[in-house]
This record gives C-alpha cells, sequence and structure tokens, in this order.
C-alpha cells in the first residue's frame, strides 16, 4: 500500500496518494490530478470540489503510511487452511 491521506465526504472517498515523486488526488476511483507536493494536491482538491468541505489542513486527514498493511498480504505459495475433521 501506497503512503496516502484519506478523508470520507458525501461526494466521495477523497485520498491523496503518493505515487512515485508526485501525489495523484483520487474521488473514489477516479483521478482527478497530480502534484509535487501533497499540500498542493489539497489545495487543488478544495477549489476542484467546495461542495466537498474537506479540511484545509493535512492533519485533519487520515494518514495511512506506506506499506501499513503489509504484514496483512498473502504470501505468493497462498496459505492453506486446515479442514475441522
Amino acid at each position: 500500500m501506497l503512503a496516502q491521506y484519506v478523508y470520507p465526504s458525501k461526494s466521495g472517498l477523497f485520498r491523496i496518494v503518493r505515487h512515485g515523486r508526485q501525489w495523484r488526488v483520487l474521488c473514489d476511483e477516479h483521478e482527478m490530478g497530480r502534484h509535487e507536493t501533497a499540500e498542493a494536491a489539497l489545495i487543488a482538491i478544495r477549489m476542484d470540489c467546495p461542495q466537498a468541505r474537506l479540511p484545509g489542513e493535512l492533519a485533519e486527514w487520515r494518514y495511512i503510511p506506506e506499506l501499513a498493511l503489509a504484514h496483512s498480504r498473502v504470501s505468493s505459495e497462498g496459505t492453506r487452511w486446515r479442514l475441522a475433521g
């Protein structure tokens, strides 16, 4: 999982996702733009979607660090479950 900021609103789930050196702005699964910094992405999304009433500070968004769920990934061999017998 990539590092990202997440904020749910009535207009959809907004995400600012680190993508290499840039930050992608997404509403649900729709990409709305790419920016050099997370702060620039936040400014752009607030200007594009004022009806969503998004917070103006990234500290008010939920931050999910990179590889936050790496421990829950299934190995390449898969998981084998024993059947109760």
